[in-house]
């Protein structure tokens, strides 16, 4: 099942479920009790937000080979985490804004966990039962400022610097789905999640040793090769097996 945040004229935000490219509004919790209303509302006449509101964004960085190759570094022996704020969030079809003080502002195709529970030391054999599902992330960098500074949370954190969605899938099998990251429909990234240091349950289990873990949480779990600058004017589409196509435009920053 396909859970989306939604918003259509006049009317203020709110969850809904996707049926044959109609939405129909949820009743109740998305990671509680729930009941499904009708589709009736066409895809085209919604504005998807950002399909759910976490507490904390929590990044695994450089877990795939070849993007530590790229950058330069040795693949980390543990998980490397670092957060994304969610004022960062931005849904599907809105824009990437460029800030005035970075001159390199990449890409970065993700899969994303959705936490469906409340979790604290999940050991990593029960690690899947704590997810709602899946959906698209970009993890967008200012590669420069993360490099000068030392430290990510400037480079990261950027407002608009984390597009997420269309939606969150609720049935995916992650373990081998193939990851695509076109720039202007050029293609830029594809690679299977299959390459992974890290798997999900070891990344889950790995955060929740160290912070708690909340319903709609959101865990990035870290980029293939590829990545590289952005421009305004270029549109960046994600696309994941089995979940569907994140697009977003570049603009400069107003």
């Amino acid at each position: 099942m396909k859970l989306v945040r939604y918003q259509t004229k006049n009317q203020p935000p709110r969850y809904g479920w996707v049926y044959d490219q109609k939405i129909g509004p949820i009743e109740g919790s998305i990671t509680g009790e729930y009941r499904r209303m009708e589709a009736d509302t066409p895809l085209e006449q919604a504005v998807l937000l950002p399909p759910v509101q976490p507490s904390k964004i929590i990044c695994i960085g450089r877990n795939y080979i070849e993007h530590a190759r790229e950058q330069g570094v040795q693949p980390p022996e543990i998980p490397m985490i670092f957060l994304k704020p969610p004022s960062s969030l931005i849904g599907h079809e809105a824009s990437i804004e460029l800030p005035s003080q970075s001159n390199q502002v990449e890409q970065e195709a993700e899969l994303a966990v959705v936490i469906g529970r409340r979790g604290k030391n999940i050991p990593s054999e029960n690690a899947m039962r704590y997810i709602l599902g899946y959906t698209i992330a970009n993890d967008v960098t200012a590669r420069d400022l993360q490099r000068k500074d030392g430290t990510w949370t400037r480079g990261k954190g950027f407002d608009t610097f984390c597009p997420l969605g269309p939606w969150v899938e609720t049935d995916l099998d992650p373990v081998d789905v193939q990851i695509t990251c076109r720039i202007n429909q050029e293609i830029r990234q594809l690679t299977s999640t299959r390459q992974m240091i890290f798997s999900i349950p070891q990344i889950i289990a790995f955060i929740s040793s160290v912070m708690t873990l909340e319903p709609e949480d959101v865990i990035l779990t870290g980029t293939p090769a590829g990545v590289g600058p952005l421009s305004a004017g270029d549109v960046v589409e994600i696309s994941i097996e089995g979940i569907g196509l994140l697009r977003n435009p570049v603009i400069l920053a107003r």
